[in-house]
């Protein structure tokens, strides 16, 4: 048999993907009042449909998983209908849809906190930066470090908002465990510095990260999570002292848990490794013997070739595919692309939203 290419079909547990194009998850700040979305963004995914597989933007499953103004939630009957003109539309256009659960635990401000209160954290730490609040940027504060009992809580909202996503009518559902939120916050060593069963050991520090994909497997069946992790990068001020061990550690864990995929943002240029083995895909192929997904600057000969030789399964797209609605078969007619527009990728609404044109537009 051939090798398999990008655009070769590919089964997901009990879904039938046209081809491996995957569109990454991405925030675009654009829900509704009450973090609700509407037609606006049931107009943007479906444009999108013709990917093997949309993940959509990160979804805050509790007021307090809340950081950014603007991005949606999967905790209250409103958003829960909201999100099902999201999937209908994606449906009626052919396409699959996951929802990306989400809590930016120290990555937020009061303000954008149920009554005022602090962000919570593992430990009790102020990232570096700047908040984006409703009233422009201002400095992040000093976290509450959640106590012992508090932790199965928010696990709780992790199933909550499953269950949530399964009545919107997703076909599935991926774990934000990346870029330096609340999952990636209990994972590395920077900014986890309990000393119970949530910390210390690279084993304790998983903990977290298990026992929430656990309480998500319960509510869908393994076959249809997924999980995404980012070992080596430093946005949201955040880094580990040896990811490859840290994630290598996680992985395994997570891996008797029959999972649809694991989604890997690879090492960038620059990302600190300050010890141990570059934690690159090739470095995740060895360790996890699931679907796998790379992510992190790819263009289509690169992407073809990691499908190629088997070092991924899926691919996943960013501003790529923002730009370009029809990425798939822009790939299988070798272009042309659009180029993205920084400028509006955030908040707004349909300029740099729905406005990007599709081939023969």
């Amino acid at each position: 048999m051939p090798a398999p290419t990008l655009l070769s079909p590919f089964t997901l547990g009990p879904l039938q993907l046209p081809n491996r194009v995957v569109m990454a998850p991405m925030t675009r700040n654009r829900a509704g009042p009450g973090n609700v979305p509407g037609p606006l963004n049931a107009t943007y995914y479906a444009q999108r449909a013709g990917a093997g597989l949309i993940v959509s933007e990160a979804t805050q499953v509790s007021p307090q998983g809340q950081g950014y103004p603007g991005t949606p939630g999967i905790h209250s009957a409103e958003q829960v209908e909201g999100w099902k003109l999201v999937t209908d539309a994606v449906h009626r256009a052919g396409g699959r849809i996951f929802l990306q659960l989400w809590h930016v635990g120290r990555i937020s401000h009061p303000s954008l906190q149920p009554n005022g209160a602090l962000p919570v954290a593992p430990s009790a730490m102020a990232p570096a930066g700047q908040a984006w609040t409703l009233d422009g940027m201002k400095p992040y504060v000093t976290p509450h470090a959640l106590e012992l009992g508090e932790i199965a809580g928010i696990v709780e909202d992790f199933r909550h908002g499953a269950r949530n996503a399964r009545a919107a009518g997703f076909d599935g559902v991926e774990l934000h465990g990346a870029n330096g939120y609340l999952i990636d916050q209990f994972l590395r060593d920077g900014t986890n510095r309990r000393s119970d069963r949530y910390g210390g050991s690279v084993q304790n520090r998983a903990r977290f990260l298990v026992e929430v994909t656990e309480a998500i497997v319960a509510e869908w069946g393994g076959e249809l999570v997924g999980v995404r992790l980012s070992p080596t990068n430093p946005y949201n001020d955040i880094a580990d002292g040896n990811p490859a061990a840290t994630f290598a550690t996680a992985v395994g864990a997570l891996a008797r848990l029959g999972l649809a995929y694991l989604h890997i943002v690879e090492p960038a240029a620059g990302d600190p490794v300050a010890a141990g083995e570059m934690p690159d895909i090739k470095y995740f192929r060895k360790i996890w013997r699931g679907v796998l997904i790379g992510n992190k600057g790819y263009d289509f000969t690169r992407a073809d070739a990691a499908i190629r030789d088997g070092t991924a399964d899926l691919v996943s797209f960013a501003t790529l595919y923002l730009a370009n609605p029809d990425l798939p078969e822009r790939f299988r007619r070798g272009g042309p692309f659009n180029v993205p527009d920084r400028k509006t990728f955030y908040g707004g609404a349909a300029a740099g939203y729905t406005d990007y044109p599709a081939l023969g537009a």
